[in-house]
């Protein structure tokens, strides 16, 4: 799946420079424009890297970055500041942060150290996860199966990659666009059916022998993994 990169400026020239080019470096990306819309958009999803401005109107980068591990997210988070102080540096990487570039900045090393961010994240995530617990199921990341109930399941591709994203972000409401441009990496028509196909096949597969319902439909919005009827 493609890495996505959420980036929160007021700068619209700045955004719209940034979703051409990371999307030309073949990354999913998505944009807010302040950041009390980040910290709403983040509700719903769990990129792979933040870009993150610092000095915005109302709710700046600083508190967003706070708010964001304070909720326990580890997503790695590029921080843009205007200001090559010290002071600023460290009160950037104090409050979370896990690098900065400062503006005016050079398209290429903005890439270089989100590459760098990405790369780092993956590792991590490769050598510290090689499987996902939720309650009583496990998925083998090198095995690409998932175990529940002492069965073994087999997965196809895509069923795979659905349900990492549900284990990745377990209890999070995953709207049904957000899953869409995860997966399948464009968007479908509103008629089609594609995703409740397969949150179905996948469903049963988890649920044979009796087992509960584990992937829940909140009406109207999308799917979330938390047990329970739904």
């Amino acid at each position: 799946m493609r890495s996505h990169i959420v980036v929160i400026d007021d700068d619209e020239r700045i955004t719209s420079m940034l979703r051409r080019s990371l999307a030309f470096e073949g990354y999913e990306v998505t944009t807010a424009s302040n950041g009390a819309e980040g910290l709403k958009l983040l509700l719903g999803i769990e990129p792979d890297l933040i870009i993150l401005d610092v000095m915005m109107p109302q709710v700046d980068g600083w508190e967003v970055c706070r708010r964001i591990r304070e909720a326990g997210s580890t997503v790695p988070i590029l921080m843009l500041t205007a200001k090559d102080e010290v002071a600023d540096r460290v009160k950037g990487l104090d409050t979370g942060a896990d690098d900065y570039v400062v503006k005016p900045f050079a398209l290429e090393e903005l890439l270089a150290r989100a590459r760098a961010l990405l790369r780092r994240n993956s590792d991590k995530m490769e050598s510290s996860h090689s499987k996902l617990q939720f309650e009583d199921l496990t998925l083998d990341m090198d095995a690409r199966e998932a175990m529940r109930g002492g069965r073994r399941i087999e997965l196809t591709s895509k069923e795979y990659d659905l349900l990492l994203l549900f284990m990745q972000n377990p209890r999070r409401v995953l709207t049904r666009d957000a899953i869409m441009e995860k997966i399948w990496g464009y968007d479908f028509s509103g008629e089609s059916n594609v995703l409740e196909v397969y949150i179905a096949m996948l469903r049963q597969k988890l649920e044979e022998g009796g087992l509960g319902r584990i992937i829940s439909t909140v009406r109207g919005t999308g799917y979330v993994l938390r047990g329970g009827a739904g």
